[in-house]
């Protein structure tokens, strides 16, 4: 059993230096703090997939002793996160490097003893990860179950008794009786010695991972010696899949997925290799055509939905939580198009960024400019606004403009496209720029250049202040201790940053005969914006299809929980601000949208929401150009490999899955499978679900996997939401995401989906 796992996940490196290094393990510095720098052992297991580390604490697991490669989100060489640039800056960058986790864990800084010894962590672990990212949805599965095989072998022989099996099976998250335990035992002890040895090992893997819903529908397109030709792939795809070019695609899965050379020689498909390919990014729920930009990106700016981000600097909640720069490079590299800056006078004349009047922690604006440089089209190509809520005094807010024009340098849009001035340039247009969304001197004054420009060096502007709508009296009481003003001076130099996003007021919508420039743009707390949506919302549509909206979560979400963004969506707000380190509903949702269009940070909004004559009202849907009615028919038939939600031993999952539509009113729908108790490795379902779509273009589709609790609320397992307009019909597997939106390694359910157009 040692030995296979490590195949799977070494094989190919085998003889790499870098890896025997880490196999091996080393001493590093951990650095937590300027007075916290101790030597710690590190070292790559056996399995090729976990990390452990040394640990002084006293009564710690072994557990929390070890994480996986596949919680990594990046390793980052040199001085690259604040807490290397604080407290390491005495040691030279070629022996530091930091890693970086995908949930909300801290990051890990280390300092090598050698420049050599850093270089073997940061090129190990890099293969390592391309390594994991690289091994398809079975080969995930074998390593897997290996891992859990080596963890029931209590006494390393490399057998297993009847009390390992049973204990491997919870392990695995599935409850078997005494009985069934001991049949499967008895099944695979071909040698009847009361042990499972190799093949028997091999054989039980096989009874383990039988998809039997799989072998049902490869049956119908099989021959009697277990080939499907490939006329019977191409009639499946065809038929089953609603594939339009079946015809090309047959030859070319059989190519791509097909283990058997024989097969692959007579352009047929086995089993396994049907497996593969259900189990794939071809076989996926998401059209994976939508994983590249495939929209019409020369549209103007307004035109399109933008990935945006509320007080994108803070890790936690809103009064007493962390700053970080390292919120801005995880909201960034998350496809976020819209971050935002909450800038304060700071000492010795650098302004910071923090949560003002509350106890959140304070970060440099200039450290702040240097993340968004490094990162900011790292996910995405197209342009990042930066969204300022100023509260700087004159000499301060010259500073922020200096450090934007000299950091940014070429990135930062002074002047405008190709002397657009009636319209908004697109996103291609502005692609690998960055635009400064702020206040602007002089309402006489054309930002875009167009009625000259006048040289007041300063003046006064209304303040746009979030901060004071915080409904904590602790805030309250300080602002009102400060007397707040509701105008601010503007220094010129920061006025002159802002191009096409000026701030302004919003006074109702605008009479047809004083049109107002496009370039100005409002902001509404999600309340005022909801009651515009549910009272005027055609005119809010036609308001959005030249101007830009900003919607932020209203001033009692402390704790930095969201509000949906989807009845903003629905009249065509582009910039819908949501908390991004809080996980929920909400931001399920939000990453379903933003995952289509290739993960850009911009979705093109439906022709009835950009049209200058449109009539459309989500709050009363008549009839209109919105696009064909669908009945969408989902049946859910079986999960595989769910995780443990509750980690002791003896704990397994009563898995049961919810279909939530998000959309307009009369979209909006829930419904849910029975609870299946004890099996969280192969539960079956086979139930069948239809909605009735009325507004396709706006419908997003939710599955959420939970585990049933009679006594409490249900836990959470696992979710996945995607746009309706990306949904793949037919046979499909939908790849669970943690809580966090990061994609478990083998967890999935197996659907049935079709889509016909209502009479």
């Amino acid at each position: 059993m040692e030995s296979n796992g490590t195949f799977l996940a070494c094989n190919s490196l085998k003889d790499d230096k870098d890896l025997k290094f880490l196999l091996k393990g080393s001493q590093l510095l951990k650095v937590k703090s300027a007075s916290w720098r101790k030597e710690r052992f590190y070292k790559l297991q056996e399995d090729c997939k976990t990390i452990w580390q040394e640990s002084k604490k006293m009564l710690r697991s072994p557990e929390s002793q070890i994480f996986s490669i596949e919680d990594i989100r990046d390793v980052r060489s040199g001085h690259k996160t604040e807490g290397m640039e604080k407290y390491a800056k005495d040691v030279p960058e070629y022996r530091c490097f930091s890693i970086i986790f995908k949930d909300q864990r801290k990051n890990l800084d280390l300092i090598a003893s050698s420049e050599d010894d850093a270089n073997h962590w940061i090129s190990g672990l890099a293969k390592i990860i391309t390594h994991s990212n690289s091994m398809n949805q079975k080969q995930k599965l074998q390593h897997w179950i290996h891992t859990c095989l080596r963890k029931a072998d209590k006494n390393k022989d490399n057998k297993m008794s009847l009390k390992e099996l049973k204990d491997f099976l919870k392990e695995v998250n599935i409850e078997v009786d005494d009985y069934h335990a001991k049949k499967i035992f008895q099944h695979c002890d071909k040698s009847k010695t009361e042990a499972l040895e190799d093949d028997e090992i091999e054989e039980f893997y096989k009874i383990l991972t039988e998809r039997k819903e799989i072998d049902k529908i490869f049956q119908k397109y099989s021959d009697a010696e277990g080939f499907m030709s490939c006329q019977n792939l191409v009639r499946f795809l065809y038929e089953t899949q609603q594939e339009e070019d079946a015809v090309v695609a047959g030859p070319a899965l059989i190519q791509k997925y097909e283990p058997n050379e024989r097969a692959k020689k007579g352009n047929a498909m086995t089993k396994d290799g049907f497996l593969m390919y259900l189990l794939s990014d071809d076989g996926n729920i998401f059209n994976s055509s939508h994983r590249k930009v495939y929209q019409d990106m020369t549209q103007p700016l307004s035109h399109y939905l933008v990935s945006s981000s509320h007080n994108t600097y803070l890790m936690e909640d809103q009064l007493t939580g962390p700053s970080s720069t390292e919120a801005y490079i995880r909201a960034l590299t998350k496809g976020c198009r819209c971050v935002e800056l909450d800038c304060w006078d700071g000492p010795n004349s650098e302004p910071v960024i923090y949560h003002g009047y509350t106890l959140t922690s304070k970060i440099l604006f200039s450290d702040v400019i240097k993340a968004i440089k490094n990162y900011a089209f790292k996910t995405s190509p197209y342009p990042v606004i930066i969204s300022l809520e100023n509260h700087c005094s004159v000499d301060q807010q010259k500073v922020m403009a200096q450090h934007m024009t000299t950091i940014l340098q070429d990135m930062l849009l002074v002047a405008p496209v190709d002397g657009n001035k009636s319209q908004f340039p697109s996103p291609e247009q502005l692609k690998g720029k960055i635009l400064v969304k702020g206040k602007k001197l002089s309402r006489h004054e054309d930002p875009t250049g167009a009625n000259g420009n006048n040289n007041l060096e300063a003046e006064d502007v209304s303040d746009e202040d979030e901060a004071a709508e915080m409904e904590d009296e602790s805030v309250k009481t300080e602002i009102q201790q400060k007397g707040k003003s509701d105008t601010l001076k503007l220094a010129k130099e920061l006025s002159d940053t802002v191009v096409y996003c000026k701030s302004v007021h919003f006074n109702g919508f605008e009479d047809p005969s004083h049109p107002r420039a496009f370039y100005e743009m409002s902001s509404f707390t999600e309340s005022k914006a909801l009651k515009l949506a549910q009272e005027s919302g055609t005119s809010f549509i036609h308001h959005n299809i030249r101007h830009l909206s900003r919607i932020y979560p209203a001033g009692w979400r402390t704790d930095s929980s969201n509000y949906n963004p989807i009845d903003l969506w629905n009249v065509g707000c582009q910039i819908v601000a949501l908390n991004f380190q809080t996980a929920g509903t909400e931001m399920d949702v939000y990453q379903g949208r933003f995952q289509d269009n290739g993960f850009s940070g911009y979705v093109l909004k439906p022709e009835f929401l950009r049209d200058e004559q449109t009539k459309f009202n989500p709050k009363s849907i008549t009839e209109g150009t919105w696009g064909t009615k669908k009945k969408l028919l989902l049946k859910i038939i079986s999960g595989q490999q769910l995780p443990k939600v509750n980690k002791s031993k003896n704990s397994i999952v009563d898995p049961k899955v919810t279909i939530e539509i998000h959309g307009v009113q009369q979209d909006n729908n829930k419904k849910q499978t029975k609870v299946i108790e004890n099996n969280g490795f192969n539960p079956k379902w086979d139930e069948e679900f239809t909605f009735d779509i009325e507004i396709p273009t706006l419908a997003l589709v939710r599955f959420v996997v939970e585990d049933f609790d009679m006594s409490t609320k249900n836990d959470f397992i696992g979710q996945y939401t995607l746009p309706f307009t990306s949904l793949k019909q037919g046979y499909r597997h939908i790849h669970l995401l943690t809580k966090n939106g990061d994609p478990y390694s083998s967890s999935t359910l197996f659907v049935y989906v079709n889509i016909q157009d209502c009479d």
